[in-house]
């Protein structure tokens, strides 16, 4: 039954799990509310069962081949994982670290990158750009496989600076040239041909012979640098600890401007960013400390509905409503098709950018993607989360009358962004479906406003 507790108290509960995850039931969303809020904050960025994921049982259904395949994967466990959060910073460091299938074409290097963000993505910067660094992935994206000692190549070193840390005007060509000496050597395996079996991992590997031995100067630091020593440096910078948690709020909290003109544009909420970096040194870049700084803030739990919600997520989100993705089966790559066809193609960003976020996911095409979606996935009474919903308002204790069942659906779908006006059209529309058969055709009618409800513009926020 619904809980009769303070919406409000709810409606937190609900934005948390919709930032740190893609969302909860309603009858999740009762439990959870009845732990302490802080410690629930904790639970979510510890959880006691993380690895609830049957990996046997997936592996029965899908090969290991295909990058689509793991982004399934990654979209079945953030909806039923035991901790989404590690779901959700895997494709948050995927964004900023982008590297596509386009230019390497080995599905095994991507998804090992994948997994790698999954086990380092919540620990210190420090160890996630050491192990992005080490990646053969990345080190193909960016070429540092033909960086050596008297040919060095700069695209690593620039944007370890750029586009991974510090962001621009923060560093000089004496540094790219310097940064991209110290990697100099930082390679990895090749991998055992292709055919006639399929495809086979690389790793990382270090050859000290082509790795340039002289002094070098790096923002403003002197000596025999290599790789470790860089990112070490890189980590202290103040202008690393800015970059790093605007991205945080900008993913996590509220849609900044494109990354392009961070350094023109302030942020939306210099003191939420002040909040961050304040976390960022305490805990030397810790990113599981940043996000409990956010998750606890004031600011963060007045950011409701201000995050447009990616591809991504918003398959995610609807899945995790309709309760059409519990099981695994067949079918789970149409969704990732889904994914796609609205402009994020998981594995295989278009740029080094990675995509261009907030009211850059929609356009005339993408937004009747994401609509339909959403629309198609509540077209049944029996998928189990619909059908939750649909028990509920039986079992409510409110009379069922228009403007009751229009609140209800609205909760139990976890819109309460939604607007009066909205919700006006959202009356007249339901007087219009049955007439004065509201109970006697109460599924049909649930139906039909919640798939109005996640056709609306309030849908498309989180």
């Amino acid at each position: 039954m619904i809980n009769n507790g303070s919406n409000n108290k709810l409606e937190t509960y609900s934005h948390l799990m919709r930032r740190a995850g893609v969302g909860c039931s309603i009858d999740e969303l009762n439990e959870i509310s009845q732990i302490p809020y802080e410690k629930f904050v904790d639970q979510i960025l510890s959880p006691e069962n993380p690895d609830s994921f049957d990996e046997d049982n997936f592996d029965r259904y899908f090969s290991h081949e295909g990058i689509d395949i793991w982004s399934g994967r990654w979209l079945y466990r953030i909806i039923n994982g035991g901790y989404p959060l590690r779901e959700k910073i895997s494709i948050f460091w995927h964004q900023i670290f982008a590297t596509a299938w386009f230019k390497s074409e080995h599905p095994n290097s991507l998804i090992n990158q994948l997994e790698m963000f999954r086990e380092v993505g919540l620990s210190d910067l420090k160890t996630i750009l050491t192990s992005l660094s080490k990646d053969p992935a990345m080190l193909f994206w960016l070429d540092n496989n033909d960086n050596i000692d008297g040919e060095p190549n700069e695209n690593y070193g620039r944007e370890l600076m750029e586009l991974f840390s510090m962001g621009v005007n923060n560093y000089t060509e004496n540094d790219v040239k310097n940064a991209a000496l110290a990697f100099t050597g930082w390679t990895f395996t090749q991998p055992i041909p292709l055919y006639p079996t399929g495809h086979y991992a690389s790793n990382f590997k270090y050859e000290e012979f082509r790795h340039n031995q002289d002094s070098k100067n790096f923002l403003g630091h002197t000596g025999n640098f290599n790789g470790e020593d860089v990112i070490d440096i890189i980590v202290h910078q103040p202008a690393t600890a800015n970059f790093i948690c605007r991205h945080i709020y900008n993913f996590f909290v509220e849609d900044e401007p494109q990354v392009p003109a961070w350094n023109i544009v302030a942020p939306k909420n210099p003191e939420a960013i002040k909040d961050l970096t304040d976390s960022y040194h305490k805990s030397n870049g810790n990113i599981k400390e940043i996000l409990r700084t956010l998750f606890n803030s004031e600011w963060f739990k007045k950011s409701k509905f201000k995050h447009l919600k990616s591809p991504a997520e918003l398959v995610a989100h609807t899945l995790k409503t309709s309760g059409n993705l519990r099981e695994i089966k067949p079918g789970i790559l149409d969704y990732v098709s889904a994914i796609t066809n609205m402009g994020q193609h998981l594995l295989n960003p278009p740029t080094v950018e990675g995509w261009h976020t907030g009211k850059e996911w929609i356009d005339g095409g993408t937004l009747n993607e994401r609509v339909n979606f959403a629309v198609s996935e509540m077209n049944d009474p029996n998928k189990p989360g619909i059908k939750e919903i649909i028990n509920q308002i039986k079992t409510s204790k409110d009379e069922i009358t228009n403007e009751n069942l229009i609140d209800l659906c609205i909760k139990l779908v976890g819109q309460s962004n939604i607007t009066s006006k909205t919700k006006n059209d959202l009356l007249e529309y339901s007087k219009k479906i049955e007439g004065k058969s509201l109970k006697k055709h109460l599924d049909r009618t649930v139906i039909k406003l919640i798939q109005v409800i996640v056709s609306t513009k309030e849908y498309q926020f989180s």
